[in-house]
């Protein structure tokens, strides 16, 4: 019943106009479950099934190679892959934070330490404006607010979205309202409330927070505001899709053999796939199999638990765990994240919170980066899944680290190595000088 009554908010909030919506090669929404088609609009759950929505699309025909090089000789950043995302073909002369691009590490020194020796990467997308990926979906979000009409731009956030949002609102010109759990990181809420919008602590957990804003958008009061994560979520998710994009184009226009990627809505995941399967279908890489490994805290690992238990339905549970970036107890991509592990013989894995803590801890020495919690979950998973002989050492592999370090301050504990006069002597008493 309450399924049925967010799909009706759903559909009925529609206020900004909806004609002559320019969304470059998006043509219409396309409901996940029964397949129903719906005109382009600021809508997210089916009107006959609830089933969630996608965007469908009319892709580039013909010559996949002269795409290729249109994609090259675009943009450094996410506009370069315009001509396969829902947004306008003049998207990067407007003002935005243009993220995306970010660096695929080689990882040699971690590789060596777990034992990889068919190639390890890590795609590091702290490097994006306010250091997570986030920046990614909300650019998508932008464009759709813009195409709508829609005056403020709003989310429910576990942090590193709502940072995300305050920063492109800013950039682009719109008033920002943003809910977050009403204790999140320091680093992260300082971060969201810097960009001068409204920043909102809701006492509860996450899901509260997003059950808040799902009521909000059917009340008058929520009238001219697009929540980029629930009725701009269609096209919001669409900006994980570059990620899959970037991969295969910085491996040299190749598929990985395997991706790990960590899990708080699933939702990442499930359009890394998809981005994978338009690759493929446009000849812009060679069709082999690839292998998708989701990654969560042990403290809030609901779709892990359903992997493991060999269940098609995901549990909600109450998240207790440091990696609060993926503390989503309900997380409403759940079960196509089981799908999709399961066909492509890829797992669901999750670790403790101290075993996140030694990854953070692993990464930053061996390869100099700093990971907020959701990097340690998916550091942590690889290392648990090669010592279980899940995850295949002699493959390509690529791990996903979503943020910055800096914002998850309080997960490691770090000092200096020791405190001395500003003396020879006293250096060499600390028993430093020797490399």
């Amino acid at each position: 019943m309450r399924r049925k009554g967010l799909a009706s908010m759903a559909v009925q909030s529609v206020e900004p106009s909806t004609t002559s919506v320019d969304l470059g090669p998006a043509a219409a929404l396309s409901c996940r479950e029964c397949g129903e088609r719906f005109p382009l609009s600021p809508i997210f759950a089916c009107a006959l099934c609830f089933g969630p929505l996608e965007i469908a699309y009319e892709l580039p025909a013909g010559d996949p190679e002269a795409l290729r090089r249109r994609i090259e000789a675009g943009p450094a950043n996410i506009w370069r892959y315009a001509p396969l995302l829902p947004v306008p073909a003049d998207v990067a002369d407007k003002p935005g934070l243009n993220p995306g691009f970010t660096k695929l590490v080689k990882a040699d020194n971690l590789a060596r330490e777990l034992g990889v020796t068919g190639g390890l990467y890590v795609k590091d997308d702290s490097g994006n404006p306010t250091h997570s990926f986030k920046d990614r979906v909300v650019a998508i979000a932008v464009e759709a607010a813009r195409a709508f009409g829609f005056t403020t731009l709003s989310c429910s956030s576990t942090g590193n979205l709502a940072g995300a949002v305050g920063a492109a609102a800013a950039r682009a010109g719109f008033r920002s309202c943003v809910f977050i759990p009403h204790d999140l990181e320091a680093g992260k809420v300082v971060m969201a409330a810097v960009y001068g919008g409204d920043l909102v602590g809701i006492e509860g957990t996450y899901d509260d927070v997003n059950r808040f804003c799902s009521e909000l958008i059917g009340d008058p009061l929520g009238e001219g505001w697009g929540f980029v994560n629930v009725n701009l979520r269609p096209y919001y998710g669409e900006g994980s899709k570059t990620l899959a994009y970037e991969i295969c184009e910085q491996l040299g226009w190749r598929l990985p053999d395997q991706i790990v990627v960590p899990i708080a809505s699933g939702s990442q995941l499930t359009k890394i796939d998809k981005g994978l399967k338009e690759l493929v279908a446009l000849g812009l890489v060679e069709d082999r199999p690839y292998r998708i490994f989701g990654a969560q805290a042990e403290g809030c690992s609901p779709v892990s638990r359903a992997f493991k238990d060999g269940h098609d339905v995901v549990r909600p549970v109450k998240p207790d765990t440091i990696a609060k970036s993926l503390a989503i107890g309900n997380p409403a991509d759940g079960p196509y994240v089981l799908d999709i592990a399961r066909r492509t013989g890829g797992a669901v894995e999750d670790v403790t919170d101290e075993q996140i803590v030694d990854a953070i801890r692993l990464l930053a020495r061996t390869e100099g980066i700093f990971a907020e919690t959701a990097g340690g979950v998916t550091v942590g998973v690889t290392k648990k899944l090669i010592e279980d002989g899940v995850l295949d050492p002699s493959l390509t592999t690529v791990v996903l680290n979503t943020g910055d370090g800096l914002k998850t301050l309080d997960a490691v504990a770090a000092g200096p190595t020791a405190t001395i006069r500003p003396s020879l002597e006293a250096f060499r008493a600390a028993g430093l000088a020797a490399g």
